[in-house]
């Protein structure tokens, strides 16, 4: 892993500093910011393969500079790390772009494990070519992009992991707990709403002004992307 630069933004300074060692004992090169607008300005000056951020941050919050990231690269991880733990907070993070929602305290090796997991993600998502297709929806695996008809759709990161999932499995149910699995990994909440949060997004971009409906409920069993009604 030591080709791969992790960006730490974290204003508690000791446990920035730990975080750095353990990671960079682990073979990773490490960068950390202080502050949210020097988190952005490194962001900027340097390719990063991972970015780790606090959400109580000075100058500019983790939300806001998940958001400003996104702007500029929605592919590159962002693992939230903070102690700010509700339902909405979460819902927030997730909102932003961020990719995970790790909460303080934590255990290293299970940060660790999550990092493993994205960065090996990234690596096949760089090898990955080809279309996916399903009615007049295209999805290009190498570039992320997805038009529907003559219409580019812009989807966040994880929208465009969940949608890539839908289309993989096309025309097969899915339940709740696969696709909480599949896109948010590890022992996230199997009761929270944020799946339908985000089918509900998609079903906005995907669906809207078009014919045919592609992403449907089976209520009690799941979901599904279908050209017609299972």
């Amino acid at each position: 892993m030591a080709d791969k630069r992790i960006l730490i933004v974290e204003d508690e300074h000791r446990l920035a500093e730990v975080l750095r060692k353990q990671l960079e004992e682990s073979g990773f090169q490490v960068d950390v910011a202080g502050d949210g607008l020097s988190g952005y300005r490194m962001f900027t000056d340097k390719d990063f393969d991972l970015i780790i951020l606090d959400v109580l941050l000075p100058l500019m919050d983790g939300f806001q500079l998940c958001h400003e990231i996104r702007k500029v690269n929605g592919k590159v991880p962002v693992i939230m790390l903070t102690a700010l733990g509700t339902p909405e907070d979460k819902l927030q993070g997730f909102g932003r772009g961020a990719d995970d929602y790790v909460l303080k305290p934590f255990d290293f090796r299970e940060l660790l494990a999550r990092i493993h997991v994205f960065l090996k993600r990234t690596a096949q998502a760089g090898v990955s070519s080809g279309k996916l297709k399903i009615a007049d929806l295209e999805m290009d695996v190498a570039t992320k992009t997805v038009v529907r008809g003559n219409r580019k759709i812009d989807l966040t990161a994880r929208e465009y992991t969940l949608l890539e999932i839908f289309v993989q499995h096309k025309d097969k149910l899915l339940s709740r707990e696969f696709l909480i699995e599949k896109v948010w990994g590890f022992d996230f909440e199997p009761n929270t709403n944020i799946l339908d949060v985000y089918i509900n997004y998609l079903r906005k971009k995907i669906d809207v002004n078009s014919g045919v409906k592609l992403i449907h409920t089976k209520f009690g069993f799941g979901f599904y992307c279908s050209e017609t009604e299972l």
